[in-house]
């Protein structure tokens, strides 16, 4: 019974019965929700929310806000699909390395700011956010790009352990661009939890002082986090351009909150120093089920937008109850030493 409740005590599980209570009711009023080709087509269109959450999982251990990563993403989509149309060749491989290297740039960018004035990463993002965004719309003017190179393509439509389709059409599968994500999910889960520059967002994020007296250099920890949520937020642009076949300058920014709910809802403490990439997952998992739900049972969209920010309000509250908690027992320790 101990044991059942220590797990229950985790956000992780209760994140996961309350999606299995959710597939559960969901699937007894719409048949079509728990089939093969739904649930991978959800996760397809899910997919680059959960890229850019994982982005936002870091910074959001490091004590940070970050709401420029979208902006991160539209300039370097744009960028890279630009520079590879005026080539006329390239590959998928080299237009993930440029889109790397443009959105790593820019994150570091951030991190450099946010150290040098000693500010809040959320006003220095908000600042960066208008500035990118601005100077792709002075540029671009807004031009949309309908053409993209023929590998976007191939890449959205690329499928692994794909059955006929029972309602027809084309095969359903699991999708490439959904294996990138959960690979990149595998890959940031060890780097936080087995390598000491992990270990250092994390503790950066719990107590910068202590952070710094232990010999943590809180300039390479700051670059280093924001180098990698431009970095993922780039990846994440190259997947939406090949699920969309265009680049339109408007059609990313807007996400942010969607995504920092996620991160929130998977057990992220806002002021910093916890969270899991399992827990982030399952935070996007609901929020694409939920999502879905609207869709197959034929409910008003405007209703997502009130869910989010119920998710978003009750997420926070639960948080600053744990923190509550956590403070009463460290005091109470105290007081029994």
């Amino acid at each position: 019974m101990k044991i059942l409740i220590d797990l229950l005590k985790k956000r992780e599980a209760v994140l996961a019965l309350i999606i299995l209570a959710l597939i559960a009711v969901i699937s007894s009023l719409t048949p079509n929700f728990l089939t093969y080709a739904n649930i991978t087509s959800v996760l397809k269109s899910y997919t680059v929310m959960g890229i850019f959450a994982l982005g936002v999982l870091v910074v959001i251990i490091n004590g940070n806000v970050d709401v420029s990563f979208t902006a991160i993403a539209q300039v370097t989509q744009y960028a890279v699909v630009y520079i590879l149309i005026r080539l006329n060749g390239g590959n998928l491989f080299a237009a993930f390395i440029m889109a790397v290297v443009f959105g790593t740039l820019m994150g570091l960018f951030n991190g450099f700011l946010i150290h040098h004035y000693n500010m809040p990463g959320i006003i220095i993002s908000i600042a960066t956010q208008s500035l990118f965004y601005g100077l792709l719309f002075v540029i671009t003017k807004g031009t949309y790009i309908n053409e993209i190179p023929a590998y976007f393509q191939k890449l959205s439509d690329a499928k692994l352990f794909t059955v006929p389709n029972a309602e027809g059409g084309a095969p359903a599968g699991l999708n490439v661009v959904t294996l990138i994500w959960f690979f990149m999910a595998a890959g940031l889960s060890l780097f936080l939890r087995y390598t000491i520059l992990g270990r250092s967002i994390y503790l950066t994020g719990s107590n910068k002082v202590a952070a710094n007296r232990v010999g943590i250099n809180l300039f390479k920890t700051t670059l280093l986090v924001y180098g990698i949520i431009g970095g993922i937020a780039a990846i994440g642009s190259i997947v939406h351009a090949s699920n969309v076949q265009a680049v339109i300058p408007s059609s990313i920014v807007g996400q942010e909150l969607q995504v920092i709910a996620a991160v929130v809802l998977g057990g992220a403490s806002i002021t910093g120093g916890r969270g899991t990439v399992l827990g982030t997952m399952l935070g996007v998992f609901l929020f694409a089920m939920l999502g879905n739900s609207l869709t197959l049972l034929k409910i008003s969209s405007y209703w997502y937008n009130v869910f989010t920010g119920c998710i978003i309000i009750g997420s926070i509250t639960i948080n600053a109850v744990q923190e509550l908690r956590q403070r009463k027992n460290i005091v109470r320790v105290k007081v029994a030493e």
